[in-house]
């Protein structure tokens, strides 16, 4: 089961992705406000989540791994910030509709068609004008060491991520190649796509 394979990985003392923010949400938080609702699925170990609470911002953190799900409020309790985490299969979660002001969604690789089920019901969440804010691994991560999928079926295009948010309005759709630095899993050259979308008014 996908979720064991994730409760081994992340059942360590430290944190696999580390406890620094990811550099592409930290160049577009700006897009946020504080007091902004924010759901972040596949939050994993609370990196991401916990600095947006940070910011001042209500975060909604869902990961199938109730590790990473414990390691996520152990961070928010460090950090002194309000963290609402909650154990779920993505999958099967009753994903709440039109609440968030943003979802951020990072390094999370589905399948077709679970990818475009779950990026329709990111969408969904949103309120009118909520943002997408969303990397992951293309296929171009092959020939990459850093981290990610071995599987191309797991890994996004851009031309995938124009058709599964089609409804919503394209602010920044590119390919990448930063230089990650994310925990022990997540070091070196890296081949990203990523968006940034608006949900219409």
């Amino acid at each position: 089961m996908a979720d064991n394979f994730w409760n081994e990985r992340y059942n360590v003392d430290h944190y696999v992705y580390g406890t620094r923010p990811n550099a592409f949400l930290t160049a577009e938080a700006r897009r946020l406000s504080p007091g902004s609702r924010i759901l972040i699925p596949g939050d994993g170990e609370g990196r991401n989540g916990v600095w947006l609470a940070g910011l001042g911002m209500a975060v909604h953190s869902v990961d199938g791994s109730s590790v990473a799900v414990d390691k996520a409020r152990r961070l928010a309790a460090e950090r002194g910030v309000p963290l609402k985490a909650e154990t779920a299969n993505l999958l099967d979660w009753s994903w709440p509709v039109g609440v968030f002001d943003a979802a951020v969604c990072l390094f999370l690789h589905f399948p077709e068609p679970e990818r475009i089920d779950i990026h329709a019901r990111m969408a969904r969440a949103l309120r009118p004008g909520g943002l997408v804010i969303l990397e992951t691994f293309r296929p171009a991560q092959l020939a990459y060491a850093s981290g990610g999928p071995r599987d191309v079926a797991l890994l996004y295009t851009p031309d995938q991520l124009r058709a599964d948010f089609a409804g919503l309005d394209i602010l920044l759709l590119e390919e990448a190649e930063p230089v990650l630095d994310e925990g022990p899993l997540h070091q070196g050259q890296g081949a990203t796509v990523r968006l940034v979308a608006r949900k219409p008014e």
